[in-house]
């Protein structure tokens, strides 16, 4: 993406010999101001107007015809295909990442999950203004989207808002083109070039200066001959006729028309032809959300709400079908077969091809549906397939070898002379079969243009051709002159067809394969029997078709996308052994027994497709480091990745590493704990987090990442700016690495959770933490727990969280804190006004510390979870504490157990629960309470309307305790959860609690 605009050296000398850029424009405006009552194909350019002649009048007026013009060529507002919205806003993102540049549109979508490249949002309204108030307007803009995506009806949107001044007003003149109208010239001026719009030569910018006029050129996937910017000749003169490819090198370049700019829309992989440095703006337009196929389908079936549900559970029930309908045009034809099978019925012959399972079984039926509309078009009483007339069989087998060559060439809009080099009948292009395929426009030059409605349904025709023509062929049918070596027999062109496939870089032939492979499968063939195949065609070459297919997954480094195409193929032939038994084994956790390529390429497809996959992509358990590699270009685009337990050492973390370091990376989370990574893979990651730009998550939990792991990692979050979870339990970064996390806090403003438990972090670590604390702004939540930071390191804490007011979470378990450092924490707490969460269990706090506490808890407002289990409290202290429960107001949760509380602090717990009305779950397991602490709480839940929790396992509670709480639960409206393991409450204890149970209706769970 270039900066400023950018031009071939030596253009400017050259500019000067055949007009210079001044002089361009105004042979422009001498173009622009010609009638175009003289024709559009003339060549001659008329006398220039002059401009004191035309006035400001004489212009508006020229302008407003041209205006009107282009609203009859585009028509009303375009049928946007679901929410009118999702094509009022884009993605800007910078330049096309490989997998749009080298591969089909399916597998885009496939690939990816549907989901959408990062990307900033910007507007159509914003779509060719200056981002910034120091930057400038694009000249060169490009908006790329995978077939169907609604490319040309965005174009038409732009157009009417222009032509209605609604949107787009900074520019005096709109002038669209599709390449489908420049494929009718050979060569072309650039001064012809805006000849062609009718009354576009009407509209004159010699009075509205300085003009910019927006040249749209729409569809550069369908341009007949490729672009070439490193051999093209630089060009100049705007009278000169040049070819049409050339013609738009050159526009593109600068050399013609510098002040005009360029909008180009076009699917990803031809966009690529566009070198990066001479495109100032690309966008991208995004698929449906989930909402917006559901608005779609409510937009084709308005008055059925019934159908629409019914629709949408069958698309959300298949998760590769789903991923296709973001693609508008796919979720249109969806619906349209979808909702015609829903409201026919299938015939009483064929319930058992219903639903559609597969993308050849839908695409049948769409053809079912055009075979049964031609018929009843032709009066037919039953019109189904066996009374479609020859003529439209003929129809089918001619429209298929044109789409099956097309696709060979790359080649996706055929004019009539191509219709008639391949015996299309163009009587019949008027029939409702082939409207269900082909869509035709009239082009500015007078002739028209067809394309098949979407890509694919060329390729499913295209594939039915094939599988009918292979019966009969003797050559390759591939080499459309016939000549080749003998070819025999179905078997042989499949082979043929499986081969070019896996070497076609760009992927165009792997739907086509898909399709090739599924009108071998029974439910096809019984579908499509009578007209597009023959019954019982072929099915007997189904189980080597299956072994050709998986002969194709030979071993390589990494699983590439023909061979995940493979087992699509294989879905398709209904062949679904292999993919089965790798889901059983990724469910069983038996991935050490997956070592194949076979296994390899399921195991990629399974995570494009399996629903388990969606969210989380769990790879843990025996994944060998030969299969990571190979999976890696597939794993780029998870979602969540999890590869814990898997031995995983250093060397792995660098191939990790260099995938998580690609552009196309879209991984926001990853697991790597239990594994046996030390700082050399830490160090490996950490150059990987310098570039990532997807991560928010990485989890290190239990590796063996030492204290210069540690610096490395805290040095990229230096400078990352996306991740906001790291969690090193369980490493050993030791006191040297806390320091360097503290110095990365200092810096970093991005990070919320950083987990360092157990990690030999002292007090001069803990210490150095606290001081970043008092900087940062970001970390909601700290894990210190099982370190030795002592109460040095609790006093520092203490001070940073007078200071600190975004920390949220602090977990100092088994920290060896003493009264001295709960003290200096109290103390903190009735300063903060943030920390919702304190978790301080098993350290050595005594009664005297729980005073602290006490004190703090009745003047704090916002901690609402406390940990203290395992300490050393007994009666004492916990009865000051419940003194305090009495007057807060905030506590939510309070833990309490194994600290040697018996029934006096029960008793006070018991009045403090009658007095708050803000705690939700008290637990006193493990503590001796005995019955009559259990009655005391008892008689408090006859009063509480806000507990929900009691745990009180092991608590020395009888028969008369448990007769309590039963009378208790008669009464008690809120309380959800009850504990009472490992107490002897014996039958008449149990009687009691049941008896409760028939009367109260709150409680869910009782133990």
């Amino acid at each position: 993406m270039r900066k400023q605009e950018v031009r071939m050296g030596g253009e400017g000398s050259q500019a000067h010999g055949t007009g210079s850029p001044a002089e361009q424009v105004k042979a422009l405006v001498d173009l622009l101001a010609w009638k175009s009552s003289q024709g559009g194909q003339t060549l001659e350019v008329p006398d220039r107007t002059p401009d004191s002649q035309l006035g400001p009048h004489s212009n508006d007026s020229r302008t407003c015809r041209h205006r009107e013009a282009l609203l009859g060529r585009v028509g009303g507002t375009p049928e946007l295909g679901g929410p009118v919205h999702r094509l009022a806003s884009f993605l800007l993102v910078e330049g096309l990442s490989d997998l749009q540049l080298q591969e089909h549109d399916f597998t885009q979508v496939e690939a990816t999950r549907g989901g959408q490249r990062r990307g900033r949002p910007i507007t159509l309204d914003r779509l060719f203004l200056p981002l910034s108030r120091g930057s400038i307007p694009p000249r060169v803009s490009i908006t790329v989207g995978v077939a169907g995506m609604g490319k040309t009806t965005l174009v038409k949107h732009f157009v009417h808002l222009w032509a209605q001044r609604q949107l787009g007003q900074d520019f005096s003149l709109v002038v669209p083109f599709t390449f489908r109208d420049l494929n009718a010239y050979e060569k072309l001026s650039a001064e012809r070039l805006f000849s062609v719009i009718p009354n576009a030569g009407e509209a004159s910018l010699a009075v509205t200066a300085p003009a910019r006029v927006l040249l749209v050129l729409d569809g550069l996937d369908e341009c007949k001959m490729p672009l070439d910017f490193s051999n093209t000749v630089a060009c100049t003169d705007p009278k000169r006729e040049i070819q049409v490819n050339q013609l738009v090198t050159n526009i593109v370049r600068g050399n013609l028309f510098p002040e005009v700019s360029v909008w180009i829309t076009s699917r990803p992989g031809a966009a690529g032809q566009i070198p990066g440095g001479l495109v100032d703006r690309m966008t991208e337009i995004r698929g449906f959300t989930e909402e917006e196929i559901q608005g779609c389908l409510e937009q084709m079936f308005p008055e059925d709400q019934t159908l629409v549900g019914q629709i949408l559970s069958r698309v959300q029930a298949d998760r590769a079908l789903y991923l296709m309908c973001t693609v508008p045009a796919f979720c249109r034809l969806t619906g349209t077969v979808l909702s015609h099978l829903l409201r026919s019925r299938p015939a009483p012959q064929d319930p058992e091809l219903w639903p559609p399972q597969t993308l050849c079984e839908l695409y049948s039926w769409y053809f079912r549906m055009a075979l049964s509309r031609e018929g009843q078009e032709k009066g037919k009483v039953s019109p189904w397939i066996e009374q479609v007339t020859h003529g439209s069989r003929k129809m089918v087998g001619t429209l298929g070898r044109m789409a099956f060559h097309g696709l060979v060439k790359k080649k996706f809009v055929f004019y009539e002379q191509d219709m008639k080099a391949f015996g299309v009948d163009l009587a019949l292009l008027q029939g409702a079969l082939c409207r269900f395929f082909l869509q035709q426009e009239d082009t500015l030059v007078s002739s028209v243009a067809y394309c098949f409605i979407h890509l694919s349904l060329q390729e499913f025709v295209a594939a039915a051709y094939y599988y009918s023509a292979s019966k009969r062929a003797i050559f390759d049918l591939f080499t459309e002159s016939g000549m080749s070596w003998p070819r025999l027999g179905f078997l042989t062109h499949f082979r043929s067809a499986a081969q070019r496939a896996m070497q076609a870089e760009d992927g165009r032939l792997d739907v086509f394969l898909r399709f090739l492979s599924g009108l071998l499968s029974p439910r096809v063939n019984a579908l499509l029997a009578g007209s597009l195949l023959t019954q019982g065609e072929h099915q007997g070459y189904r189980a080597q078709v299956a072994e050709l297919l998986q002969g194709c997954l030979r071993p390589n480094v990494a699983v590439c996308a023909r061979s995940v195409n493979i087992l699509y193929c294989l879905q398709e032939l209904r062949h679904t052994e292999l993919a089965h038994n790798v889901a059983e084994a990724m469910g069983s956790g038996a991935l050490a027994s997956l070592t194949g390529p076979s296994h390899c390429a399921a195991l990629a497809y399974l995570l494009q497709v399996s629903d388990t996959c969606v969210q989380e992509a769990d790879l843990s358990l025996g994944l060998g480091q030969g299969v990571l590699q190979s999976l890696l270009p597939q794993l780029l685009y998870c979602q969540s990745l999890r590869l814990d337990t898997n031995q995983f050492q250093d060397p792995v973390m660098e191939l990790l590493g260099s995938m998580l370091s690609g552009k196309d990376c879209r991984i926001q989370k990853i697991s790597l704990a239990e594994n046996q990574i030390s700082n050399k893979g830490a160090k490996a990651l950490a150059r990987s987090l310098l570039v990532n730009r997807s991560l928010t998550a990485v989890d290190l939990r239990s590796n063996t990442i030492g204290p210069q792991g540690a610096k490395a990692l805290a040095d990229a979050l230096k400078i990352n700016r996306t991740l906001t979870s790291l969690s090193l339990q369980g490493n050993t970064i030791k006191d040297d690495g806390a320091w360097s996390m503290a110095e990365a806090l200092a810096a970093n403003q991005m990070l919320c959770v950083l987990h360092l438990q157990k990690n030999n972090i002292g007090p001069l670590g803990a210490q150095k933490m606290a001081e970043a604390l008092k900087q940062n702004k970001s970390l909601k939540e700290l894990m210190l727990s099982s370190n030795s930071i002592g109460d040095g390191g609790a006093k520092a804490m203490a001070e940073a969280l007078k200071v600190n007011q975004g920390l949220l979470s602090l977990d100092l378990q088994s920290n060896s804190i003493s009264d001295t450092g709960v003290a200096a924490l109290m103390g903190a707490l009735c300063a903060n006004h943030t920390l919702l969460s304190l978790n301080l269990q098993e350290n050595s706090i005594s009664p005297e510390g729980a005073h602290a506490m006490a004190h703090a808890l009745s003047s704090n407002s916002t901690l609402k979870h406390l940990d203290l289990t395992a300490n050393l409290l007994h009666d004492q202290g916990a009865q000051a504490i419940a003194v305090a429960m009495g007057e807060n107001r905030a506590l939510k949760s309070l833990h309490l157990q194994w600290n040697f509380i018996q029934v006096g602090a029960a008793r006070a717990l018991g009045q403090a629960l009658q007095l708050n009305r803000s705690l939700a779950s008290l637990d006193l397991q493990e503590n001796a309470i005995g019955d009559e602490g259990a009655s005391a709480l008892a008689t408090a839940l006859k009063a509480n309307t806000a507990l929900t929790a009691l745990y009180l396992q092991a608590a020395s509670i009888g028969a008369p305790g448990a007769l309590a709480l039963g009378e208790a639960l008669a009464v008690n409206r809120t309380l959800e959860i009850l504990d009472l393991r490992g107490n002897a409450i014996g039958v008449t204890g149990a009687k009691a609690l049941a008896n409760a149970l028939k009367v109260n209706s709150s409680l869910r769970r009782l133990r």
